[in-house]
């Protein structure tokens, strides 16, 4: 059976950092994109929002849940030698 990997601290750093971006930016076009308009508006940026949490949600995946692929070394020997 496949072990789970353990993340670095560099792979969980990154993920913060990708973390407290989304927030601030999130934050920021939520509030600001309808100052000083009259009636309603379209909210535009909901849409970059969920494309971004999409993409935030892989990379927690992609940190917390990878597996070991016990096949991997025999795939990069036979590409090698071709």
């Amino acid at each position: 059976m496949a072990q789970k990997l353990k993340p670095t601290g560099r792979q969980k750093s990154i993920f913060l950092v990708h973390l407290v971006v989304f927030l601030i930016a999130s934050a920021l076009m939520l509030t600001l994109y309808d100052k000083g308009a009259k009636g309603w508006v379209y909210p535009w940026p909901a849409w970059i929002v969920a494309a971004w949490g999409l993409s935030l949600i892989g990379h927690w995946c992609a940190v917390y849940t990878s597996y070991e692929d016990k096949g991997h070394d025999d795939y990069r020997r036979q590409e090698l030698n071709g």
